[in-house]
């Protein structure tokens, strides 16, 4: 007889993403479109917290919402928590001293860690969705240094003004274009950049045409959360040599 013990209401759906109240759609590759994601995840939409309000705004005036979603992620079985705006770097402390569970608020997180594999001279530069409202302060509060390079989509097509304004319909073909743009621009108003991080978490799915435009490795919410789940769920191996040759000597 196999006793089995539980503890938790859902299984199998390790990652909590908490998200903002949206409409915009989502394409695979988005961290909203559940295809995107190799592994089940759970969601939770945080109430009144709009992109306008996270981005060009406080979003610590909505940390208690955040905090209150965080929890029930973790009641219904997440063993580790992430969100849907790389702005929300502002209240990564917060939240991760309100719940027992390990925490990843912000892509730009990724920065140190990519700063530190880069050669000598060479920078992490960061595309953002505003340049605009992307400050020290969110920097700070990703461990980031302060003058890391940073181009936003501020000024194209239809990239930033159709998620931060949150319309019901996006041309996609124009958002990559406007990706491709920040990255140019990236590369050629610094020439000592090394790796490129994507602090919007809408901007996975152009993350392989900004590689082949830069040749750099590019880093995005999904590298970060894929990474955050191998330690949350790592992959099961066999205890045992399993060689083909071997058998063939019959050994």
């Amino acid at each position: 007889m196999s006793v089995e013990f539980g503890g938790k209401t859902v299984y199998g759906a390790n990652v909590g993403i908490m998200m903002l109240e949206t409409q915009f759609p989502r394409i695979h590759g988005d961290i909203a479109n559940a295809y995107t994601w190799p592994f089940p995840v759970q969601y939770r939409i945080v109430r009144g917290a709009t992109p306008d309000k996270v981005v060009r705004n406080n979003p610590l005036e909505l940390v208690d919402h955040f905090i209150d979603a965080a929890r029930d992620l973790v009641a219904s079985g997440c063993d580790g928590l992430t969100t849907n705006c790389g702005f929300l770097a502002l209240i990564q402390d917060r939240v991760s001293e309100a719940v027992p569970v390990p925490v990843a608020t912000s892509s730009l997180m990724q920065i140190p860690l990519v700063r530190q594999m880069l050669p000598r001279g060479k920078r992490v530069g960061v595309i953002t969705i505003s340049k605009t409202n992307l400050s020290e302060a969110h920097l700070r509060a990703a461990n980031a240094p302060l003058d890391t390079p940073i181009v936003g989509t501020d000024n194209g097509r239809a990239f930033t003004h159709g998620i931060l304004d949150d319309q019901p319909s996006i041309d996609f073909a124009a958002c990559r274009l406007d990706l491709l743009d920040a990255a140019r621009e990236l590369v050629t108003t610094h020439d000592d950049i090394g790796a490129i991080v994507l602090e919007c978490t809408n901007m996975t799915p152009y993350a392989l045409d900004i590689r082949k435009l830069t040749g750099l490795p590019v880093f995005s919410i999904y590298s970060f959360v894929r990474w955050f789940h191998q330690g949350l769920v790592p992959d099961r191996f066999e205890l045992r040599l399993d060689d083909p040759m071997l058998e063939l000597a019959g050994r």
